[in-house]
């Protein structure tokens, strides 16, 4: 049976071969929060992947079975959240919503798309954790209509102080595939990186608002 050790850095690599995720010293990201970042995460590109989209589900399953037990439903973070928790809920045979990042402007004005009822059990997918913000107003809104949130899921985490203070603040259990100090770890042993980069990239995640690549 793999450790979670070894999944975390399997997911990693495949991000890493794919170029989910982009590490770039010299020429760091533009988030949309304005924050210069050396890295760049889009997961949405395993979902082109099959062995990677199917590993990375089956990992979803194996969590929530291991650590959560029975569940009534599935629900997806818009958007890179909405085609893995679509895939977990068709392997577990679960009811499949998904959690817009606001509500409808129109129609039914909907933040919740799909059939969810008070007590039921959810168990949120996400693709990615930065500052927790975007997870936790899904949690909320799921949370609104009296449901149970048990706990998020995430293919990557960052790591973020802010992120962790936010989700102990509101109870909500959180488990990531894979994270920050595994993708370093992973792309050292790759030769992504080099020694060099590591002070580098440690002060970045330290204090991203503020970082200033020199």
């Amino acid at each position: 049976m793999k450790t979670k050790e070894e999944t975390a850095l399997k997911i990693a690599q495949f991000l890493l071969q794919i170029k989910a995720i982009k590490l770039n010293l010299k020429t760091p990201y533009s988030w949309a929060s304005g924050w210069k970042s050396p890295i760049y995460c889009d997961n949405r590109i395993t979902l082109s992947y099959p062995a990677i989209r199917t590993y990375i589900r089956q990992e979803f399953v194996n969590i929530i079975n291991e650590d959560f037990g029975d569940i009534d439903v599935i629900a997806g973070v818009a958007t890179g959240g909405i085609a893995h928790g679509a895939l977990v809920a068709q392997d577990l045979g679960l009811p499949f919503v998904y959690v817009r990042s606001s509500a409808k402007d129109h129609g039914l004005t909907n933040k919740i798309e799909g059939v969810i009822e008070s007590r039921q059990s959810v168990i949120v997918i996400e693709d990615l954790i930065s500052t927790g913000g975007s997870s936790m107003k899904a949690v909320e809104a799921l949370r609104d209509t009296g449901a149970n949130v048990k706990g998020l899921i995430s293919i990557f985490n960052y790591g973020f102080k802010v992120a962790e203070d936010t989700f102990k603040k509101a109870a909500c259990s959180v488990h990531s595939l894979s994270n920050y100090n595994y993708l370093i770890d992973q792309a050292l042993a790759d030769d992504y990186i080099r020694e060099k980069d590591l002070a580098v990239l440690k002060k970045w995640r330290e204090n991203p608002a503020d970082w200033k690549n020199k």
